[in-house]
């Protein structure tokens, strides 16, 4: 379906019982809401309904072309009025990878619209800035963010020989088939420069103005993930003030809901069951 907010028209895929609790659910780069249809089928089974939002960027309806238009706050104001226009007052939120990132913010400065959160691969920014100032791993683990953030520079690397390197970044998603379907959205015209913006547009003041999450949160890390080490997925405990749980999946890359959808799964009506 088509949501429209903000001035854009965003992309949701919706599923499950139509009178299901609400969950909101938010990709990462460089996917879309599609990484999540192996997890949805056990949400609907539990009675959930679920929203699988193609942000801004990834929705051809809603890709800007400033920078400036890819901040976190406009990322976190995104979510709300979908959230209004879907006439949803609070939601189960569950984000993977930058979809974490928005949905961190959005649990932190909305809390009355977020029932609970589950964030999956990335941390609180608080805990991934701690990770970055006392960890040199973490430090070497995220210095592939220097090239996203260069204009130009970064499409041609990516795109070259047929998207060869963006093919290699998302090997851990699973077979050649599963790696097309991502690969293939992010080589249409601006898809790729509107995704990589929101690393362009990232700062460290927007992301200090993440504070702590009061809402119950679960926390999903697997200690196969090539982007965030243990120090950033254990210093996210601290920035949680609400009921809180650290699950880790073992054996599991970064692409946690194309690798493990079954435990992400559990993980997630785990904490959402306690509410629903």
């Amino acid at each position: 379906m088509r949501v429209d907010a903000r001035g854009f028209t965003f992309e949701v895929t919706t599923g499950g019982p139509p009178d299901g609790v609400p969950v909101l659910l938010l990709h990462g780069f460089p996917q879309h809401s599609g990484e999540w249809d192996e997890v949805v089928p056990a949400l609907h089974q539990a009675g959930l309904r679920t929203y699988a939002l193609d942000q801004r960027g990834y929705s051809p309806g809603a890709r800007p072309t400033a920078v400036a238009d890819y901040r976190i706050p406009e990322l976190v104001a995104d979510v709300v009025a979908v959230l209004d226009a879907l006439g949803l007052d609070a939601v189960h939120l569950v984000g993977h990878d930058w979809g974490a990132i928005v949905a961190w913010a959005v649990a932190a400065g909305h809390a009355e619209r977020v029932r609970t959160l589950t964030a999956v691969s990335v941390p609180h920014p608080a805990a991934m800035a701690h990770a970055l100032a006392h960890d040199s791993q973490q430090k070497a683990r995220s210095s592939y963010i220097a090239l996203f953030r260069k204009p130009d520079k970064a499409e041609k690397v990516l795109l070259a020989w047929h998207a060869t390197a963006l093919r290699k970044l998302l090997g851990g998603v699973g077979d050649g088939s599963r790696v097309d379907r991502y690969a293939g959205p992010m080589r249409e015209p601006g898809a790729l420069t509107a995704a990589l913006n929101w690393y362009r547009a990232m700062s460290r003041s927007d992301l200090a103005a993440v504070g702590p999450v009061a809402v119950p949160t679960t926390y999903v890390w697997s200690d196969r993930d090539v982007a965030i080490g243990r120090t950033a997925a254990e210093a996210c405990a601290g920035n949680v003030t609400g009921d809180y749980r650290f699950v880790q999946l073992d054996g599991v890359s970064h692409w946690i809901p194309d690798a493990a959808p079954g435990p992400l799964a559990e993980a997630i009506l785990a904490r959402a069951g306690a509410t629903a």
